[in-house]
Protein backbone atom coordinates (compact mmCIF):
# COMPACT_ATOMS: atom_id res chain seq x y z
CA UNK A 1 0.00 0.00 0.00
CA UNK A 2 2.94 2.30 0.52
CA UNK A 3 4.42 1.58 -2.78
CA UNK A 4 1.37 2.16 -4.46
CA UNK A 5 0.86 5.77 -2.64
CA UNK A 6 4.68 6.94 -3.68
CA UNK A 7 4.19 5.79 -6.87
CA UNK A 8 0.73 7.79 -7.32
CA UNK A 9 2.97 10.83 -5.12
CA UNK A 10 5.89 10.46 -7.89
CA UNK A 11 3.30 10.49 -10.90
CA UNK A 12 1.66 13.68 -9.85
CA UNK A 13 4.43 15.49 -9.38
CA UNK A 14 5.43 14.56 -12.98
CA UNK A 15 2.57 15.50 -14.41
CA UNK A 16 2.31 18.65 -12.22
CA UNK A 17 5.87 19.49 -13.73
CA UNK A 18 5.42 18.55 -17.56
CA UNK A 19 2.19 20.92 -17.14
CA UNK A 20 -0.24 18.17 -17.80
CA UNK A 21 -1.90 17.93 -14.45
CA UNK A 22 -3.86 21.29 -15.02
CA UNK A 23 -4.74 20.67 -17.91
CA UNK A 24 -6.09 17.50 -17.10
CA UNK A 25 -8.35 19.02 -14.35
CA UNK A 26 -9.37 21.89 -16.75
CA UNK A 27 -10.05 18.70 -19.40
CA UNK A 28 -12.34 17.61 -16.44
CA UNK A 29 -14.15 20.67 -15.45
CA UNK A 30 -15.14 21.19 -19.30
CA UNK A 31 -16.10 17.05 -19.25
CA UNK A 32 -18.21 17.33 -16.27
CA UNK A 33 -19.78 20.79 -16.85
CA UNK A 34 -20.69 19.75 -20.52
CA UNK A 35 -21.91 16.50 -18.43
CA UNK A 36 -24.25 19.14 -16.40
CA UNK A 37 -25.38 20.93 -18.84
CA UNK A 38 -28.88 21.25 -19.45
CA UNK A 39 -29.97 21.21 -22.74
CA UNK A 40 -33.61 20.97 -22.26
CA UNK A 41 -33.71 24.58 -20.53
CA UNK A 42 -33.50 27.14 -23.62
CA UNK A 43 -31.02 29.89 -23.57
CA UNK A 44 -32.03 33.35 -24.28
CA UNK A 45 -31.37 34.53 -27.52
CA UNK A 46 -27.52 35.80 -27.79
CA UNK A 47 -27.76 39.55 -28.82
CA UNK A 48 -25.11 41.07 -31.49
CA UNK A 49 -23.38 43.12 -28.22
CA UNK A 50 -22.76 39.54 -26.78
CA UNK A 51 -22.05 37.79 -29.56
CA UNK A 52 -19.24 40.03 -30.44
CA UNK A 53 -18.13 40.38 -26.78
CA UNK A 54 -17.73 36.41 -25.79
CA UNK A 55 -15.84 36.03 -29.59
CA UNK A 56 -13.54 39.14 -28.20
CA UNK A 57 -13.21 37.12 -24.65
CA UNK A 58 -13.08 33.64 -27.32
CA UNK A 59 -10.05 34.99 -29.25
CA UNK A 60 -8.34 36.61 -26.02
CA UNK A 61 -8.29 32.77 -24.56
CA UNK A 62 -7.57 31.06 -27.41
CA UNK A 63 -4.71 32.91 -27.95
CA UNK A 64 -3.47 32.70 -24.22
CA UNK A 65 -4.07 28.86 -24.92
CA UNK A 66 -7.19 28.65 -22.32
CA UNK A 67 -8.63 25.93 -24.94
CA UNK A 68 -10.64 24.39 -21.95
CA UNK A 69 -11.91 27.97 -20.58
CA UNK A 70 -12.62 29.14 -24.57
CA UNK A 71 -14.67 24.92 -24.99
CA UNK A 72 -17.07 26.21 -22.00
CA UNK A 73 -17.40 29.68 -23.03
CA UNK A 74 -18.67 28.74 -26.62
CA UNK A 75 -20.70 26.20 -24.96
CA UNK A 76 -22.49 27.92 -22.42
CA UNK A 77 -22.89 31.06 -24.45
CA UNK A 78 -24.22 29.16 -27.55
CA UNK A 79 -21.67 30.94 -28.99
CA UNK A 80 -21.32 29.90 -32.62
CA UNK A 81 -18.63 26.84 -33.02
CA UNK A 82 -16.83 28.26 -36.30
CA UNK A 83 -15.05 31.94 -34.63
CA UNK A 84 -16.03 35.36 -36.34
CA UNK A 85 -13.89 36.66 -39.41
CA UNK A 86 -11.10 39.15 -37.47
CA UNK A 87 -11.88 41.48 -40.18
CA UNK A 88 -15.60 41.46 -39.53
CA UNK A 89 -15.38 41.65 -35.72
CA UNK A 90 -12.56 44.63 -36.25
CA UNK A 91 -15.03 46.58 -38.88
CA UNK A 92 -18.18 46.05 -36.57
CA UNK A 93 -16.42 47.19 -33.22
CA UNK A 94 -14.89 50.36 -35.35
CA UNK A 95 -11.16 49.24 -34.78
CA UNK A 96 -8.85 50.55 -37.45
CA UNK A 97 -5.57 48.05 -36.98
CA UNK A 98 -2.09 48.51 -38.12
CA UNK A 99 0.10 45.40 -39.14
CA UNK A 100 1.73 44.77 -36.28
CA UNK A 101 -1.35 45.04 -33.94
CA UNK A 102 -3.49 41.96 -36.34
CA UNK A 103 -0.63 39.63 -34.32
CA UNK A 104 -2.54 40.08 -30.75
CA UNK A 105 -6.14 39.58 -29.86
CA UNK A 106 -8.45 42.92 -31.11
CA UNK A 107 -9.11 43.01 -27.04
CA UNK A 108 -5.30 44.14 -26.22
CA UNK A 109 -5.96 46.53 -28.86
CA UNK A 110 -9.00 47.52 -27.28
CA UNK A 111 -7.96 48.08 -23.86
CA UNK A 112 -3.95 49.83 -24.72
CA UNK A 113 -6.60 52.40 -26.66
CA UNK A 114 -8.10 53.41 -23.68
CA UNK A 115 -5.44 52.89 -21.33
CA UNK A 116 -2.86 54.69 -23.17
CA UNK A 117 -4.27 56.71 -26.52
CA UNK A 118 -7.87 57.15 -25.56
CA UNK A 119 -7.46 60.01 -22.73
CA UNK A 120 -5.39 62.36 -25.36
CA UNK A 121 -8.08 62.11 -28.00
CA UNK A 122 -10.58 64.84 -27.87
CA UNK A 123 -13.58 63.40 -30.08
CA UNK A 124 -16.23 60.86 -29.25
CA UNK A 125 -15.72 59.76 -33.18
CA UNK A 126 -11.88 58.87 -33.14
CA UNK A 127 -11.75 55.16 -33.80
CA UNK A 128 -9.58 52.76 -31.71
CA UNK A 129 -6.47 52.18 -33.53
CA UNK A 130 -5.07 48.52 -32.47
CA UNK A 131 -1.08 48.85 -32.27
CA UNK A 132 1.67 46.85 -30.21
CA UNK A 133 3.55 50.12 -29.70
CA UNK A 134 1.95 50.21 -25.82
CA UNK A 135 1.58 46.28 -25.33
CA UNK A 136 4.04 44.95 -22.33
CA UNK A 137 6.36 42.05 -23.87
CA UNK A 138 5.17 39.52 -21.67
CA UNK A 139 1.83 39.58 -23.85
CA UNK A 140 3.66 39.06 -26.88
CA UNK A 141 4.06 35.45 -27.23
CA UNK A 142 3.15 34.00 -30.62
CA UNK A 143 -0.24 31.41 -30.63
CA UNK A 144 0.42 27.96 -31.17
CA UNK A 145 -2.47 28.02 -33.85
CA UNK A 146 -3.25 30.31 -36.17
CA UNK A 147 -6.55 31.19 -36.55
CA UNK A 148 -8.60 30.31 -39.66
CA UNK A 149 -10.91 33.02 -40.72
CA UNK A 150 -14.43 31.82 -42.18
Amino acid sequence: ALTDLSVVIVLKDTLEKRGALAEIKARIRAEVFNALDDQTEPRPPLSHENLLINELIREYLEYNRYKYTASVLTAESGQPEVPLDRQFLAKELNVVEDASGKSVPLLYGIISHFLHGGKEQSSHNTLPKVSLLNYPKQNLIKPSTERNPK
